[in-house]
């Protein structure tokens, strides 16, 4: 069988118009479950990665709105916090969906650190959103006493940004392999790891949170997965997106992802770093990527829906469907 990495957003645990509530984000991962267990079932390891865009954006609120209490934590440490919060929601989630089907597995999370240079010039150009919406008047009264970068989102109002680096490499690799020996199902790279820089063999925390994607593209590199699944908001990735010309594809290959993000159809702020992250997997010896959203997930096994990507058209004849792989 195959080694299939597969990463959920962070907001299909936070959907949107949610407060982020603890009951809510339970329900969420409990829908989330069925389709991954389906993968399981049919006897394919699995890795869940995961992301913690809204999750860290509310615990840097809560430590701003408390300072006068307790310390602030550190934005490194914050996505600690929830790589362990979240992972522990998930397996608990998956613990109990496993019982429920008599699937005899163990599933365990791994708070995961991810290597950054730390002459990423990521690090001077902030770009990654984090947090909730604010309105004009909200981030003018933030900025008079915070040194903070924020955005406008798509017109739904204001969002503080941060440095996004591209991982290098995920620390922890060699015990998530060991784990996977195990016949373990791992929860790991939540919110794209905890972003650490490397100085003579030692490792220090970073201000700043890694694209879930791009870490999960490494991961899934690194562990020399078969296939990566990117989970997202729209069930296939399309060129002309919302206009009369639109066009969902349900398979292309590197070379036409690459002319479709030269062209313009994947902006960066949306399906860019997916698509990106992708041809990364591809170009480290991935087999394939498959891009759609979680309640869609058994159709696009199924060749049905969903948009394949793959290094070239001969990779494509070669590679059978999920549902045949062995």
């Amino acid at each position: 069988m195959s080694k299939i990495v597969l990463a959920i957003g962070g907001n299909a645990i936070i959907k949107e118009g949610q407060k982020g509530t603890i009951e809510e984000q339970k329900n969420n991962i409990n829908e989330s479950c069925e389709p991954v267990l389906g993968l399981i079932e049919q006897g394919h390891t699995v890795v869940i990665t995961h992301g913690n865009g809204p999750q860290v954006g509310n615990t840097l609120i809560k430590g701003q709105m408390a300072e006068s209490v307790v310390p602030v934590y550190p934005l490194d440490v914050c996505d600690a916090e929830t790589q362990g919060n979240l992972g522990y929601l998930i397996q608990q989630a998956f613990r109990n969906k496993m019982v429920e089907r008599n699937i005899n597995k163990t599933v365990a999370t791994v708070v995961t650190q991810a290597v950054v240079s730390k002459d990423d010039p990521a690090f001077d150009a902030p770009t990654k959103p984090i947090g909730p919406f604010y309105s004009k008047e909200e981030m003018e009264e933030i900025l008079k006493n915070e040194k903070l970068t924020f955005i406008e989102d798509s017109g739904r109002g204001y969002r503080r940004v941060v440095a996004s680096p591209k991982p290098i490499k995920i620390v922890e690799k060699d015990a998530i392999e060991a784990l996977l020996e195990k016949d373990i199902t791992v929860i790991t790279a939540g919110g794209g790891g905890i972003p650490v820089v490397e100085n003579n063999g030692m490792l220090e925390g970073t201000e700043a949170v890694i694209d879930k994607d791009f870490a999960s593209a490494l991961l899934a590199a690194e562990i020399n997965a078969d296939y990566l699944f990117i989970l997202t908001g729209v069930e296939q990735v399309a060129i002309h997106f919302g206009t009369p010309q639109q066009q969902n594809l349900l398979e292309m290959t590197a070379d036409d992802a690459i002319r479709y993000m030269e062209e313009g159809h994947f902006p960066k702020g949306s399906m860019g770093p997916k698509i990106e992250a992708a041809i990364l997997f591809l170009q480290k010896g991935g087999k394939n990527v498959i891009i759609t959203s979680i309640d869609k997930l058994q159709d696009a096994i199924e060749g049905k829906t969903g948009t394949r990507i793959v290094m070239s058209s001969e990779a494509a004849d070669e590679t059978s469907n999920l549902v045949t792989m062995s």
